[in-house]
């Protein structure tokens, strides 16, 4: 799948990630940008957490920001299945 739409989901608060979804021209890829307070820690686990879910929805050409403040793994998920569902243009609250 591809993206439709723009989107995001989270917020920038202490214990939060915020997500930020756009789509890119085809056959381009994955766009990752990461960045975690607790990327030392817990990058690594983060980055697995994304990808299995990006591959879940067979996200390709996708360009994906996250900011993390700290979220545990259900935030993580939960946060990155809403901006997916939103940019497929599945679920309300788009940025449009």
């Amino acid at each position: 799948m591809k993206p439709k739409i723009a989107a995001q989901s989270g917020t920038f608060e202490s214990s939060d990630v915020i997500f930020l979804i756009e789509p890119l021209p085809d056959n381009i890829g994955r766009k990752l940008e990461i960045s975690s307070t607790v990327m030392q820690q817990f990058g690594d686990s983060f980055n697995r957490i994304v990808t299995k879910m990006l591959d879940q929805y067979e996200m390709t050409d996708i360009h994906l920001i996250a900011k993390d403040k700290g979220a545990l793994e259900p935030t993580i998920k939960a946060r990155l299945e809403t901006a997916l569902k939103r940019s497929l243009d599945l679920q309300e609250g788009t940025l449009k």
